[in-house]
């Protein structure tokens, strides 16, 4: 469903390099089909995986990131580099990776040894993060060559590599797309971090903790932080109405009005079928809730 979108946003960029997925199976597939693609293009190029819906202010530092990991993986192509971003808050709704000592220095990027993620902590261990200097936000971003990946998937996802490899067989041919949605549809629906990342060697990766000026805008308190001038002031769309309302994010969708009394850390989303209300610290319960939908008569809603 997005094909277009991205083919508009990105015109510059040849049609026939933008792949859909036939249906959703999590991020685990949706890397295999890449890692599967560039591993009959171009295997020993160093690929990034980025992810569309976050915002980077430091352009400038962030395309250097890329650059030196692009050129530390061409030297080691059995390497993969975390790219991250130095917290700037106790975040619960975020992973968090956890680095150790300073590996190599190139074009003043420091790399550092990685130790363990963090999925999504609690607000005590969010803290307890922040404050110790040696984790970073787990932004989702990694440098990395085609080969490794392929290497990784076929020790570690056995039933997904046999898909992979049909898939791998078909690049190039007149039938690629057909035989992307007949197998991919089939692969185990499984996240990339528990289907390869969590089974990698420590001495393969490498972290980059860097401000790159990176939100995520995919959550609401995300959206806030990334948008407000300072944290008490309000984010609101529409037509909203705030009395004595502080820190919080009011979106309203609809015509009607929106009126808020005495708000503090709230985040308010007001559409045409659903209101949302929780507090700040409450986003992350949101994805638990939706796949509570799933199951009830508002199963459409999800």
């Amino acid at each position: 469903r997005y094909l277009s979108l991205v083919s508009e946003q990105l015109p510059l960029l040849p049609k026939s390099n933008i792949i859909g997925e036939p249906e959703a199976r999590d991020v685990g597939p949706a890397v295999g089909l890449l890692t599967a693609y560039f591993y009959k293009k171009n295997p020993e190029t160093p690929i990034v995986i980025l992810w569309s819906d976050h915002i980077v202010k430091k352009r400038d530092l962030f395309t250097k990131v890329l650059e030196v990991s692009k050129k530390v993986i061409s030297e080691d192509k059995n390497k993969i580099i975390f790219i991250s971003q130095k917290p700037r808050f106790a975040s619960q709704n975020l992973g968090w990776i956890k680095y150790g000592a300073k590996v190599l220095k190139v074009n003043d990027i420091v790399f550092r040894s990685f130790e363990s993620f963090h999925y999504r902590p609690s607000l005590e261990k969010a803290m307890e993060y922040y404050k110790s200097g040696s984790y970073a936000w787990n932004l989702g971003y990694f440098v990395t060559t085609p080969i490794f990946l392929w290497k990784l998937f076929k020790q570690h996802q056995k039933e997904m590599f046999l898909g992979l490899k049909t898939i791998y067989e078909a690049v190039d041919r007149p039938n690629f797309k057909s035989v992307v949605n007949k197998v991919y549809p089939k692969l185990p629906k499984i996240s990339f971090d528990n289907a390869i990342l969590e089974k990698i060697n420590k001495d393969n990766a490498l972290v980059i903790s860097e401000d790159l000026g990176w939100s995520d805008i995919g959550a609401w308190e995300a959206l806030k932080e990334a948008l407000q001038i300072n944290p008490s002031q309000n984010v609101i769309k529409g037509k909203v109405l705030l009395t004595d309302c502080q820190d919080s994010l009011v979106y309203n969708y609809t015509d009607q009005l929106v009126v808020a009394i005495d708000l503090d850390g709230f985040t308010v989303v007001n559409t045409h079928d659903v209101v949302m209300v929780c507090h700040k610290n409450s986003v992350p319960k949101i994805k638990k809730l939706v796949e509570r939908l799933s199951e009830s008569e508002n199963e459409h809603l999800v």
